[in-house]
């Protein structure tokens, strides 16, 4: 039947038609969609730039290292919120990526198969908390665990640090950070366990038949060869908690100066614009979309940085299947 209607002249003219259109259609709508992404990318970065010009004019790179935020006087700088990115998110990192990778091998290669469907269901839910009811459970339940329970074990093992002295508070740097972690932890854990799975059989049956025990395995193929989507993933995580806004306000307190201590309030780049942005006019406007332009810088770098991690693994990986390929 297909080769009868591969011969009819009519029909045969009509598939070649359709592939004449077909073709160059599928290929300009493709480029359109990726001109379309350029030109949003663009397009935001120029308004981001064009609004936070007259801060840009009046402060300079100077406003990177200005510990004040005052409307009254019209003195501005990012330094105290900048600092409460970096740390808020790095903590967070520090928590999420180590947790999100034990969930991964558990649920590929250690949980019973009768359970590895509702676990993983149940932490992709996660993802799925609307971030200010993450922020209300954050005030009404972490908070207060945090200031009578938490913060002072920490404060009497580790208090001679600079970083856990101090009072403990319901709001504050640590307890911002540990929202940021149950946030980004769905999301590595997610992207990791759909690397571990592409994991061939046959290089972990070959491990096994060496004698290698589970954890050798794990260790020795699984880790190894997933590593450059590890760094992916985690690089995706740390995305989430640099820019998450809402939750972080909620918990992270207020406070325009940098703080060493982990107990105490303070703010970052996307909570300080959340809270401040639509009640703002003038300078105080154009500095808070100056802190929307380093937070926008800010992510490009980390961007760029996970990028050439990952481009150098999957280099080095290729060079040792080579390696290996060349012995055999």
């Amino acid at each position: 039947m297909e080769a009868g209607a591969l011969g009819n002249p009519v029909l045969r003219a009509r598939r070649n038609l359709t592939d004449r259109i077909g073709e160059p259609l599928l290929r300009g709508l493709s480029g359109l969609a990726a001109l379309l992404a350029l030109a949003a990318v663009f397009g935001i970065a120029y308004e981001v730039i064009d609004l936070a010009r007259p801060a840009i004019s009046e402060f300079g790179l100077g406003f990177l290292t200005t510990n004040d935020w005052n409307p009254v006087s019209k003195s501005f700088g990012a330094a105290p919120f900048l600092y409460g990115t970096v740390v808020t998110s790095l903590i967070a990192l520090l928590i999420a990526a180590p947790l999100s990778i034990a969930i991964s091998i558990y649920l590929t290669e250690l949980a019973p198969r009768r359970i590895r469907r509702p676990v993983a269901t149940l932490i992709d839910m996660l993802a799925a908390i609307p971030t200010v009811i993450l922020g209300l459970w954050g005030i009404l339940v972490l908070g207060p665990v945090m200031r009578d329970t938490i913060q002072p074990a920490l404060g009497s093992v580790l208090g001679f640090l600079p970083i856990f002295s101090g009072d403990p508070s319901a709001f504050s740097y640590l307890t911002a950070a540990l929202i940021l972690a149950i946030m980004a932890t769905p999301i590595i854990t997610s992207v990791t366990r759909e690397v571990f799975e592409t994991v061939p059989g046959d290089l972990k049956e070959a491990s096994y038949a060496l004698g290698a025990t589970r954890w050798e395995m794990v260790r020795q193929v699984v880790l190894p060869y997933s590593r450059p989507g590890i760094v992916g993933a985690t690089i995706l995580g740390l995305g989430r908690a640099i820019g998450e806004a809402i939750a972080v306000a909620q918990v992270i307190g207020a406070a325009y100066t940098i703080h060493i201590s982990l107990f105490h309030t303070g703010g970052t780049l996307a909570a300080q614009i959340a809270s401040q942005f639509q009640n703002s006019a003038g300078l105080q406007k154009a500095s808070l979309a100056y802190l929307g332009l380093i937070l926008l810088v800010f992510a490009v770098i980390v961007n760029v940085i996970a990028r050439v991690i990952v481009h150098r693994g999957t280099l080095k990986d290729t060079d040792v299947t080579e390696t290996e390929a060349a012995a055999l």
